[in-house]
């Protein structure tokens, strides 16, 4: 079968979908597998992403960005600076909480920007959105309950994880009104050198050290740029163009269910019951909002 058309078959963005999902799961088990401060290892995800989009973006996107106002400019370091602390805080809490936890609670980032959108746009929350948002809250402070019965500190890697959801929808919305001006080259190469540039300034501002790490960090550190950095990402992009926003948000909920699973097996982590449960009604709140805001967009 064959898209309308008649140029690629109808299961390929489904695939490609998936295969985006996968890649993006496999970032929190390689993130526990590296040896690295956090930061160290958020800098080198995104700096080592942009390294390999250098010479396509050379080739094929040196104008478009050459041609760039100091406005779009502005809103690309914002996007990137969002994105950069995004990395920080989601990879600083997978070292006090469980992977579970940690991406259940970094992927509410769509509850934000419904949230943020109203005060950036003339967009407005709608019934199921609202709905939504109620699942979502509910389900993190089961998440966090269950976290305490672990002790604070698994409490203040939720937190970080939360904070890491926080930049990621500041991070979307000022992405998504480049997006409608740049390519995805264009997009995502500006993007990830930013983050790049911002993290290892802060790195080495505070003394962390960029070498001497082990082989299995340097080939963590490249897995990370690779998989759930440039396949992963690029893959939702990718697949915009063959499906809804709100069709693609709910495919990103995978991210929460496939993690857990890789770090059971890779890492021996446990799923406890309440993480599960609770995580069903963040998921069940996200959806409810990717819904609500796809039913909006049909309405208007």
């Amino acid at each position: 079968m064959k898209d309308k058309k008649g140029t690629l078959p109808l299961f390929m963005p489904f695939l490609v979908l998936g295969v985006g999902v996968i890649a993006v799961s496999t970032g929190a088990t390689i993130i526990r597998l590296a040896e690295a401060p956090a930061l160290v290892i958020s800098a080198y995800r995104v700096g080592l992403a942009s390294l390999l989009l250098f010479p396509f973006a050379y080739h094929y996107a040196k104008e478009e960005i050459k041609s760039l106002t100091l406005k779009d400019l502005k809103v690309a370091v914002a996007s990137g600076a969002f994105l950069s602390l995004h990395f920080a805080f989601w990879i600083s809490s997978l070292d006090y909480t469980t992977v579970a936890s940690s991406v259940v609670l970094v992927n509410t980032n769509p509850i934000w920007v419904a949230l943020l959108t109203p005060f950036m746009s003339s967009d407005r929350l709608r019934g199921m959105s609202l709905l939504g948002v109620a699942f979502s809250v509910i389900g993190s402070a089961v998440i966090s309950a269950g976290d305490f019965a672990l002790g604070g500190k698994a409490l203040y890697g939720d937190f970080l994880a939360i904070a890491g959801s926080w930049c990621a929808a500041f991070y979307l919305l000022f992405g998504r009104r480049l997006r409608q001006k740049l390519s995805l080259l264009s997009y995502i190469t500006i993007c990830y050198s930013t983050a790049a540039v911002i993290l290892f300034v802060l790195i080495i501002c505070l003394g962390y050290p960029l070498f001497g790490y082990p082989k299995k960090t340097w080939l963590c550190f490249w897995g990370l740029a690779l998989f759930p950095q440039i396949i992963g990402h690029s893959s939702y992009n990718w697949s915009l163009k063959y499906f809804s926003a709100g069709f693609v948000a709910i495919a990103l909920l995978g991210e929460p269910v496939v993690s857990p699973i890789l770090a059971y097996f890779a890492l021996g982590e446990a799923i406890m019951p309440i993480t599960i449960f609770g995580g069903s009604l963040v998921l069940a709140g996200i959806v409810l909002a990717a819904l609500g805001e796809n039913r909006g967009k049909q309405e208007s």
